[in-house]
């Protein structure tokens, strides 16, 4: 069962985007099924994949605000940096013993939901129109626009 399932509110309206974000909530449900069966190296590995994921999803959303010429860019930057270190201070509590996973769950369930529906849908339209002029559907779920799929294979190997 999860704990945590995707809702059409969460939604950017950009596919990649949408299904990232989804990929999270993924790792957030397999630290729940990784706590529910007492797992404490599945724990740490979550962890470690979910940082290193969070990174890469940053890394490509700026790339596309960037490209979009989005003018909160710094702001949203700085956004995800103090995420990012948020997300390794939880790993660092949990490398030195203590048992963060159920507080850890419960800020990124908390913190991804009013990212997605403040910070991210501020740069939607955007990002959107970017998108429609290098002909790419953004509301489509598979990649088929080169560009955006070697932009996605480059944060995401």
């Amino acid at each position: 069962m999860a704990y945590w399932r995707w809702e059409s509110s969460y939604s950017v309206g950009i596919a990649v985007i949408d299904n990232q974000h989804k990929r999270i909530i993924e790792y957030i449900n397999e630290l729940n099924n990784a706590l529910a069966f007492k797992t404490e190296d599945k724990v740490h590995d979550i962890i470690l994949q979910l940082v290193e994921y969070t990174v890469s999803h940053f890394s490509f959303e700026e790339r596309l605000m960037q490209e979009a010429g989005y003018p909160m860019l710094q702001p949203h930057k700085d956004v995800h940096n103090a995420f990012i270190e948020r997300i390794n201070f939880f790993k660092e509590r949990f490398e030195n013993g203590e048992d963060i996973t159920k507080q850890l769950m419960l800020d990124l369930q908390m913190w991804l939901i009013n990212h997605i529906q403040h910070d991210d849908t501020d740069y939607k339209e955007i990002v959107q129109n970017m998108l429609k002029k290098r002909e790419i559907a953004p509301n489509e779920g598979s990649i088929k626009n080169k560009w955006l799929k070697n932009l996605v294979n480059k944060f995401f190997k």
